[in-house]
């Protein structure tokens, strides 16, 4: 599917109503030091579904979302809505940017996966280097197939199945077909990921998008994604992909 040309989103009446009111939440000269120290106090953190085309109530529901948190990290999500809304794109990205560069080791350290992710989307579409925008899809692609898989993993009970020492046992015998010359990967003694991970090892140093990868990575290996399940259950030290 094609994506809306730029002429059609400007003709597009629904895209006008998403950016209604969004000069007032434009930034003008933020001190995110400032932002940084400042705690917002909005009751219980609640995690927003979805977009509501007010703007207004759009910012307002994802400010409850960082509740308890820092008011830079809410920030930074207002600048993503606002770039992806369309307003004054170029400004807000370089804001965006400019917040990266300034307090990147704050964000990759506080904000969650789901923001960590909608960053590197926005780099990806819209830095100006293509280094750049291809370490930020490298992430975001990387995020997405992990969403996907687990996704289906709930919603065909998977979560409630236990691994089958019998068929982990075939796999260090036997080479087991995919689809296309692809198999499975030899659980407990593979090389694959660690292969892999030397190869991403340089991408992760491009700025800002690597560290990014870099510690989406190194969440994945400890939160309950198929990375953790595989490390647990492997056992030759010299192909860990993982680090102690």
């Amino acid at each position: 599917m094609k994506k809306p040309s730029r002429l059609r989103r400007l003709l597009s009446l629904n895209q006008h109503r998403k950016r209604w009111g969004a000069r007032r939440h434009a930034p003008r000269g933020a001190d995110f030091s400032s932002l940084k120290e400042t705690i917002i106090d909005f009751g219980d953190a609640e995690q927003t579904r979805g977009s509501t085309k007010s703007l207004d109530q759009h910012l307002e529901n994802l400010r409850r979302e960082f509740a308890g948190q820092s008011e830079l990290l809410w920030y930074h999500a207002k600048l993503i809505v606002l770039i992806r809304r369309e307003f004054q794109t170029s400004q807000q990205y370089a804001e965006f940017r400019s917040l990266w560069e300034q307090e990147g080791d704050f964000l990759r350290e506080n904000l969650n996966i789901r923001w960590l992710v909608s960053a590197t989307d926005t780099f990806a579409e819209h830095d100006p280097g293509p280094a750049v925008r291809a370490v930020a899809m490298m992430a975001s692609v990387l995020v997405n197939t992990v969403k996907m898989q687990e996704s289906e993993r709930f919603i065909t009970n998977a979560a409630d199945l236990s691994v089958d020492p019998a068929r982990v046992a075939t796999l260090q015998e036997e080479l087991v077909p995919l689809f296309e010359g692809m198999s499975c990967f030899t659980v407990g003694t593979d090389d694959t990921l660690r292969n892999m991970m030397w190869r991403l090892h340089p991408f992760m140093s491009v700025e800002p998008a690597g560290p990014i990868l870099d510690e989406i990575w190194r969440r994945f290996q400890v939160e309950d994604t198929v990375f953790n399940r595989m490390r647990i259950l492997h056992r030759r030290k010299k192909t860990r992909w993982w680090e102690e």
